[in-house]
């Protein structure tokens, strides 16, 4: 019988055996039985940095294996030195739309140069040329036949028919074939201003064999005068088939399913030339540098360089961008299997290590510079089997090679097969139940019922919801049902009897019972927390009177009308003179006017108004009336008391003028009357203006007289008529 078969209680997990040393000492678990793995970094290859030809190597260590604990984070070292004269491989793609006719015939005479300027930093250089337009079809290039043939804007030029790209030249060392094959190529042309770049980029790097690629430095030079196309872009033309990203070169070097799959998207290129090692280095005119700015912020080991508009600065571009590339060392994970957390501190040896980020890097590092990075691995959950993920610097070959693993099992050495501990369907190993098929549970206690998905169909069962925590996280599921830890209860655990609300420090008061979160109350009690009292003995006073008849009892405790005091509201506050004064204002107004107090209830309530002679004690004074307010202790009314203010007659209502309000009234309507004066004035002075003119132009038109003389001027015209027929003898 196993020595830990008896660790667990009903209803606690597995996991509840993973625990510190000292808690499973508590459980009385004795030392020799506590498994507690180290978790461990063994180098397998470390080999040193050095810069032979026959065998460099930039990057320390190789390969190693990794053993984790869950949770517990794992650090190592890596190493990375770039090697002087490391051989190079470039690979010139250029845009031979009709607008680079001018770069085209200045590329023709820059492959010997471009090789003499990358020799000063290598012993080894090797070039490949390849061209690109865009798709053959609307609206990327217009399929007239007549300009399919020659599609130049002008019938007086001569262009080769367009394409999506073609491989002209591989890798070679020969400058003397770079020029010639490079000085056979003609210019394209096609309609619309983006091209067709990314299938270019895609061919250029999945293509390792046509291309020549070797495990050097690869350099891929791309230049254009104009923007790109990208996924989605392909639609235009009705290709919807997404791009595969594999290699489909004929022997012609021409890529020849241009018009089958779409332009790959940003992500997907990035990827592929991250795969392959290959650093880009954007050439392009001024127009399109932003455009390409952006692009390059988005694909790592990539810069972008201004192209003058006939391509003569190429070479002085190539040089200043290796030099930004070759300066940057950018360190990452690739291939990291899920539950690994990976993330990189860079000591670039200029000052303090930077904080933990998701990949390293250091920038203005020098040839034969060192630097190292350390890594942090992390297991978040036991992986289920070895898994591989690589380190490696952006654009270098080189890579660390990273075996993990995860130590969650232990071993005891007490298998016992077939064990009644696990009532005979499973075996029992470290205290744990191994479950034969068929049957699950903590001590296999639970039988499938030939569904697959069983242990998915019982789980369902202890969710309160669908998309529930397990038992409300807080029990486990045993075939179908909760069962509940500590203090909780319920079908799935949802009852929670200490989690009531608290009155006086005491849960529900004291004066109720906590039901799955909710107080229920005892007798004469009420509330959300049982705090509030249905008695009243605390109410009323010795004459049995609530609250004096000024206030309302709430919770056994009197709370008063405004301006009454104490337990049983029995006191007036000092400012019940201005609470009163709109009463004794009003009713004075009403005596004097109509004697008819009536109309005051509002602003007295159930005070009651008496007069008096003679002004004795507690005196408020309102304008010209003194009054005094008082309470009947016989039957708890608020008497209030007003006479004449000593040596003075009581004959004339209370309020004074408000001045401000006269000054400012009069004024306002002075300002209206005279503005309205001056209109009516201007209207009568305008009309008898009017008047008089109508008159005087009346007046003047019956003086006129027409005069109808002959102007002496004028002679009627004559017509003399001659009738050829007509002679006279």
């Amino acid at each position: 019988m196993s020595m830990f078969q008896d660790f667990l209680k009903s209803g606690e997990s597995n996991e509840r055996r993973c625990d510190t040393p000292e808690a499973l000492e508590k459980r009385r678990c004795s030392e020799k039985n506590i498994f507690n793995p180290e978790p461990s970094v063994d180098p397998l290859k470390d080999a040193e940095l050095q810069n032979k030809k026959e065998n460099v190597v930039q990057l320390r260590p190789q390969n190693l294996n990794l053993k984790l604990r869950v949770g517990v984070p794992e650090t190592f070292t890596v190493t990375f030195k770039r090697a002087e004269g490391y051989p190079i491989d470039l690979y010139y793609l250029m845009d031979l739309s009709y607008s680079m006719q001018d770069d085209l015939e200045k590329i023709k005479t820059l492959g010997q140069e471009i090789l003499n300027t990358l020799m000063r930093v290598t012993n080894k250089v090797r070039i490949g040329f390849g061209c690109f337009v865009d798709k053959v079809g609307m609206p990327y290039v217009s399929t007239v036949k007549a300009k399919l043939a020659n599609p130049c804007p002008s019938r007086l030029d001569t262009c080769q028919p367009a394409f999506s790209f073609r491989n002209v030249l591989r890798l070679t060392e020969d400058a003397r074939e770079f020029r010639e094959q490079v000085s056979k190529q003609i210019i394209s042309g096609n309609l619309d201003s983006p091209e067709g770049g990314f299938d270019a980029m895609m061919q250029v790097a999945v293509c390792q064999d046509e291309i020549g690629w070797g495990n050097v430095t690869r350099i891929l030079v791309y230049t254009s005068d104009d923007t790109f196309h990208m996924a989605g872009d392909g639609r235009l033309a009705g290709i919807y088939q997404p791009n595969d990203g594999k290699c489909h070169l004929n022997r012609y070097g021409l890529y020849d399913k241009g018009n089958e799959y779409d332009y790959p998207s940003v992500g997907h290129l990035s990827r592929v030339l991250s795969a392959n090692n290959i650093q880009l280095i954007f050439a392009v005119t001024e127009k399109s540098v932003p455009a390409y700015k952006a692009l390059s912020e988005l694909i790592p080991q990539s810069v972008v360089g201004e192209l003058k508009n006939d391509s003569s600065n190429v070479v002085q571009l190539i040089s200043e961008a290796y030099g930004n590339l070759s300066s940057t060392v950018l360190l990452e994970h690739l291939e990291a299997p899920q539950g690994l957390n990976i993330s990189f501190k860079s000591h670039c040896g200029n000052g303090e290590p930077s904080d933990w980020k998701k990949s390293g890097k250091c920038n203005n590092v020098k040839i034969e510079q060192q630097v190292s990075f350390t890594v942090s691995v992390t297991a978040s959950t036991c992986l289920s089997k070895k898994e591989l993920f690589f380190v490696k610097v952006q654009g270098i070959r080189d890579q660390l090679k990273v075996n993990v693993e995860t130590l969650c099992a232990c071993n005891c050495g007490d298998r016992e097969e077939g064990s009644p501990s696990c009532n005979g369907n499973g075996n029992l190993e470290c205290g744990v139940c191994s479950c034969n098929k068929g049957h699950l549970g903590q001590k296999c206690e639970c039988q499938r019922q030939g569904a697959r998905n069983t242990t998915l169909t019982m789980e369902a069962l202890c969710r309160r919801e669908k998309d529930s925590q397990l038992c409300s996280g807080q029990g486990i599921c045993e075939c179908g049902t909760c069962v509940c830890r500590g203090h909780f209860r319920g079908n799935f655990c949802e009852c929670d009897d200490s989690s009531c609300g608290r009155h006086n420090n005491k849960i529900c008061n004291g004066q109720g019972i906590c039901d799955c979160g909710t107080c229920k109350c005892h007798a004469n009690y009420i509330g959300p927390t049982c705090e509030c009292s249905t008695k009243t003995d605390k109410c009323t006073n010795k004459d049995n009177v609530l609250c004096n008849n000024h206030g309302d009892c709430e919770c056994n405790r009197c709370k008063c009308h405004a301006g009454f005091i104490h337990d049983f509201c029995t006191e007036l506050v000092a400012p019940s003179c201005n609470i009163l004064r709109k009463c004794v204002t009003c009713t004075v107004n009403n005596e004097l006017k109509a004697g008819d107090v009536g109309n005051c209830t509002k602003e007295c309530g159930s005070a009651k108004l008496v007069h008096i002679q003679e002004p004795t004690q507690f005196y408020c004074q309102n304008d010209s009336i003194t009054f005094k307010v008082e309470l009947d202790s016989r039957n708890g009314n608020v008497e209030i008391s007003y006479a004449n203010a000593p040596g003075e007659t009581f004959t004339h209502p209370i309020g004074a003028i408000d001045m401000t309000a006269l000054v400012l009234g009069s004024s306002v309507s002075g300002v209206v009357l005279i503005g309205i004066a001056i209109i009516i004035i201007y209207r009568v002075l305008l009309e008898v203006y009017d008047r008089r003119e109508y008159r005087r132009f009346l007046l003047e038109q019956q003086n006129v007289q027409w005069k109808e003389n002959q102007n002496p001027l004028f002679k009627d015209a004559t017509t003399t008529v001659f009738n050829p027929l007509h002679s006279e003898y």
